[in-house]
Formats: C-alpha cells, structure tokens, sequence
C-alpha cells in the first residue's frame, strides 16, 4: 500500500469528520500549511498527520496552542525524545488538572446537598407553622 502525497481539503474533512472551515482555522493558527495551486489547497501527509494530532489533543483536552506545541516539536527523521518527553508532562498536568476539578466538583455538591437539606428543613417549618 502506497501512501498518498497529497489531499484536498474537502478530502481530509470528510476522512476526519471535520467541516473545511474547521481546517482553515486550524491553517490561520499556523499548524497546517498546505500548498496552493490557484485557490486549491493542497496538503501534505505532515499536514494530514498534524490535523489527526490536533483532534487526538482536542479529545484530550489540550488547548489549540498546547497542540501546536507539540506538533513543532515533531521531528519526521528523528526519535523524537523531546516530542514524546512534552507529551508526557502535557498529560500528567491535564491529568492532575482534572483531578482537582473532581475534587472541586465533589466539594460543590456537598454544597449543594447541604444547602437543599437546609432549604428544605426551612420550608417543612413553615408549612408546620401554618398548620
């Protein structure tokens, strides 16, 4: 099996389930740079693999930038150590992000649980007092 050398925009949309504007946006910020014949963009394999990086990130819950990051550091003939080194603390900060905000969550419910309880108690007193 061959691998393609190009792709249409509308290509890479429909593969990546993704609208064209989406790729645009995503080629204003500067993470792909597809080459133009006319007004036809065309795109790389590096352009077609950045876009399936920056999905994967999104789905992760990185940031555009954080994306971008790590897409720079990509190195097509190297190992790259420094790309898989930024992606492991990107995940082990999203990951201790997430887990304060599961605690924040918690936290906010017992809020709330206590905040019902004593609503509720009030209300129960006013309508005994009515009686």
């Amino acid at each position: 099996m061959t691998l393609k050398q190009s792709y249409g925009i509308g290509e890479l949309a429909r593969e990546f389930d993704v609208t064209t504007r989406t790729i645009r946006f995503y080629e204003d910020q500067g993470l792909l740079t597809p080459r133009r014949r006319g007004q036809t963009r065309i795109y790389s394999p590096a352009d077609r693999v950045a876009l399936k990086l920056i999905l994967r990130g999104k789905r992760l819950g990185f940031s555009l930038a954080e994306s971008g990051d790590l897409i720079r550091l990509y190195q097509p003939t190297g190992d790259n150590r420094q790309q898989l080194g930024a992606l492991l603390e990107k995940i082990e900060e999203k990951r201790t992000q997430l887990q304060q905000q599961l605690v924040d969550i918690q936290i906010m419910q017992q809020d709330l649980d206590a905040a019902e309880e004593r609503a509720r108690q009030a209300l129960k007193e006013l309508e005994e007092s009515d009686v």
